[in-house]
């Protein structure tokens, strides 16, 4: 799903919405969590999982291309666990179609 595809949903969901408004809200919703990540809160949506931020270490690495070795610097990058809930429910589904014909090919 892409975030045009979440907007058509909340969208559908919510006839008395216009879809420009479910476009601000969803926006907003995101830049606010891209925020509270930049200031290295963790947010936690019980029922879905949570996002924090790890910091990766600075480090050697290699060029594949020229096995020349390569300085690293360390970076702050974003990361998802995905709650017990969320898993259950993705996991106890039944395959969807596309799946299905993924499997049988």
């Amino acid at each position: 799903m892409t975030k045009s595809g979440l907007i058509e949903k909340v969208a559908e969901k919510t006839p008395h919405i216009s879809k420009k408004d479910t476009e601000v809200v969803v926006n907003t919703i995101f830049d606010a969590m891209t925020d509270a990540l930049r200031r290295g809160e963790r947010i936690e949506i019980r029922g879905f999982g949570s996002f924090q931020v790890k910091v990766r270490e600075a480090r050697d690495g290699r060029n594949p291309k020229t096995g020349e070795m390569v300085n690293i610097p360390a970076k702050r990058t974003p990361f998802f666990k995905v709650g017990k809930e969320l898993k259950e429910m993705v996991d106890g589904a039944p395959p969807s179609a596309a799946s299905k014909e993924e499997l049988s090919a």
